[in-house]
């Protein structure tokens, strides 16, 4: 009994949401020490990225005891452990509130300030969970300050000297595209039912959506090109402008998945089921790490 519902607490924290913690190695990245000489550092970084997935996973836990009714009605939520009756929710919160107990101290030992915003990262989603979520731009700005504070706790794990805030915006504005992006689908999908299943879509409409994602999409691909020639920490010759047709392509990759494929409720999936965005992603990744250690 408690090795099945182990199974599927694991699912319920949804590893494949995972991925979104990533941004946590921005910091190592971004200030040229993700490399050998910097062993300690790369490995204190891991362990923030470990910790990062499982208060997220946890959060994922709290949400869905909060939306369980809502969950129920909806046609793919409905099938989550919580939501479908399978995990109960006892069992749940009783991991949650011990997994809880047992993250704080040791983000703590890894390093104090790490700690205090693994705190706020949960108040925050607590918060979301509550009442945040349920109105209209709070929910997505939300999401995206989310985002933000995975990079200062990535900045909170090694001493940084060539981070540019640039990157702030960057991550701030590549956020807000995904998550108005998610509402996008979400509407289309559920229709004239929205409303049931997340009541924040009741003040949404498409075209106003689509007006947000043109704004946040354009300023978004403004801010990495002039990140990619005023940050202080990148080569003289501004070889680092190359990795814009990359930014470009994902962008209006993502934008074609969630309008003609109609696609894009769980930006994560979309990542880990379509290869041309995958591809696009590996190519700048590599063309940044390139450039940035070899030049």
């Amino acid at each position: 009994m408690f090795v099945n519902n182990l199974k599927l607490i694991i699912k319920e924290m949804r590893p494949r949401q995972w991925v979104k913690n990533v941004v946590l190695f921005a910091a190592i990245v971004f200030d040229r020490q993700f490399n050998p000489a910097h062993i300690p550092q790369i490995l204190r970084t891991f362990a923030g990225f470990i910790i990062f997935c499982l208060l997220s996973g946890v959060i994922y836990i709290i949400n869905d005891i909060t939306d369980i009714e809502a969950d129920r009605k909806h046609p793919q939520k409905c099938k989550r452990p919580i939501a479908s009756g399978k995990l109960s929710v006892k069992f749940a919160l009783y991991f949650a509130i011990i997994s809880i107990a047992i993250l704080v101290p040791l983000s703590f030992l890894l390093s104090p300030a790490f700690c205090w915003v693994s705190l706020g990262y949960l108040a925050l989603n607590l918060a979301y969970s509550k009442w945040l979520k349920h109105i209209p731009l709070l929910d997505v700005l939300t999401i995206a300050f989310g985002f933000v504070l995975r990079v200062v706790a990535g900045v909170t794990l090694i001493q940084v000297a060539r981070f540019s805030p640039w990157l702030y915006v960057v991550i701030t504005l590549g956020s807000l595209y995904l998550g108005f992006g998610k509402r996008r689908a979400e509407l289309a999908l559920l229709t004239s039912d929205a409303n049931s299943h997340r009541r924040v879509l009741d003040g949404y409409t498409i075209p106003l959506l689509d007006q947000y994602i043109s704004i946040v999409s354009a300023t978004t691909i403004l801010a990495y090109s002039l990140y990619t020639f005023s940050a202080p920490n990148l080569p003289n010759n501004h070889v680092m402008m190359l990795t814009i047709p990359f930014v470009l392509y994902g962008i209006f990759r993502y934008l074609y998945l969630i309008q003609v494929k109609h696609s894009g409720g769980a930006p994560e999936e979309v990542f880990l089921s379509d290869r041309p965005l995958q591809i696009v992603v590996v190519l700048w990744g590599l063309v940044v790490l390139s450039i940035f250690y070899f030049f």
